[in-house]
């Protein structure tokens, strides 16, 4: 997918670990408030991918851009939602104080919140809809609710650019439902991308999808088949289409 002014773009990236090859000669152009999937295999690169996009890896070979600039430069306007959220739910913390760990650093509070910084949490919230609890313990919330609050901490820096590695991780799929309804929403005012293993749900929400295995090769979602994914993954795959809502392929 082509944009005259990506939001992302990645040129002829290679990135490795210890020798070993991850990402080999990786070109992608994500535009403007594109809803993106980032799909593929274990250990194929989805998440060193999501981490050379928000800066916290350096491509060995290879250019990567965020709004123009490098990822460094761009980051006051990405929000990141990790795949494992370094927070113990027993912590005795609040649903306001969660999210409000996402404005630490903003603004130039050096650690101290001010009156802004409560503003912005609680609009926050309210766009994922959980106002209402914010100051109960986040160790009494549902696993849903706990998910749509790390969400609310990527998005109260009121990112263009939001993130999320498996952010369905560990929720049934009444709660994924709602969550990727959520973020079809929130993708009316931002640009999204999930990593995501779940391809039941892809092509119901989101715009386009980037298979990875080492290399990246992006599709609209309605190109998407499921001989694609069985080459991808090197199995059969459940996937849902467009023109056959509610019926599995492949």
């Amino acid at each position: 997918m082509i944009s005259q002014n990506p939001v992302v773009e990645i040129n002829n990236v290679h990135f490795s670990y210890d020798g070993s090859n991850v990402l080999e000669d990786v070109n992608l152009q994500v535009p403007d408030k594109d809803f993106l999937s980032i799909v593929g295999p274990n250990g194929g690169g989805k998440t060193t991918l999501i981490k050379l996009i928000l800066g916290l890896l350096k491509p060995q070979k290879g250019r990567v851009r965020v709004f123009g600039v490098s990822p460094a430069k761009a980051r006051a306007r990405l929000g990141y939602m990790p795949q494992h959220a370094s927070l113990d739910p027993l912590f005795p913390v609040t649903a306001m104080d969660v999210v409000l760990m996402g404005r630490l650093g903003s603004g130039g509070n050096r650690g101290f919140y001010n009156a802004a910084d409560r503003e912005k949490t609680g609009e926050a919230l309210e766009m994922v809809e959980l106002y209402e609890v914010r100051n109960r313990s986040f160790a009494e919330l549902s696993g849903g609710q706990r998910q749509r609050v790390l969400i609310a901490r990527a998005l109260v820096s009121d990112p263009e650019l939001l993130i999320l590695d498996e952010p369905t991780s560990n929720v049934d799929a009444a709660l994924e439902v709602e969550l990727f309804e959520l973020l079809v929403r929130l993708n009316e005012h931002m640009t999204i991308a999930v990593v995501i293993h779940d391809l039941g749900f892809v092509s119901r929400y989101v715009k386009s999808v980037a298979c990875v295995n080492r290399r990246v090769v992006i599709h609209p979602t309605s190109e998407i088949t499921g001989e694609m994914i069985n080459q991808l993954y090197g199995h059969d795959v459940r996937m849902v289409r467009h023109d056959t809502f509610g019926q599995a392929n492949g």
